[in-house]
């Protein structure tokens, strides 16, 4: 059996004061998911998420304000065949203004009430969502 491939990436888990959720699109695909990006070789996945909230976003965090979520796989939204292996973080500053920058076409604040009537990446629905609102099924 051939082993699947795998994208491993750095992304955040970030919320406004008004509890919803961060997600961004890239230009070009139609799934919503959470800020970060892939993790270059040598490269540790604290530094690769910051790099790519500054690049995406134009936020500007140290290290100190990113805490380990923990490590989640599922299948990559858009790079058919692959899998998406992520090693995500959460941040205690809520986020207000961000704007998208780079390859980021669009920003959505996702809530509980309208996350049915969005497309969201696999891992985002999959495990990111429960893990933020255990309570939705």
């Amino acid at each position: 059996m051939l082993e699947q491939k795998t994208i491993h990436i750095a992304a955040a888990v970030m919320m406004d004061d008004k509890g919803r959720l961060l997600l961004v699109r890239k230009r070009g695909t139609v799934y919503f998911m959470q800020p970060g990006g892939k993790i270059e070789p040598g490269e540790d996945a604290r530094s690769a998420l910051i790099r790519e909230l500054r690049e995406e976003l134009n936020l500007e965090l140290s290290q100190e304000e990113l805490t380990p979520l923990g490590e989640f796989t599922d299948s990559a939204a858009n790079e058919p065949g692959y899998l998406l292996h992520a090693c995500m973080f959460s941040m205690e500053r809520r986020i207000q203004d961000v704007k998208p920058a780079a390859e980021i076409e669009e920003i959505l604040w996702l809530s509980p009430s309208n996350i049915s009537s969005n497309q969201l990446a696999p891992l985002t629905l999959n495990k990111i969502v429960p893990h933020v609102w255990p309570s939705i099924p």
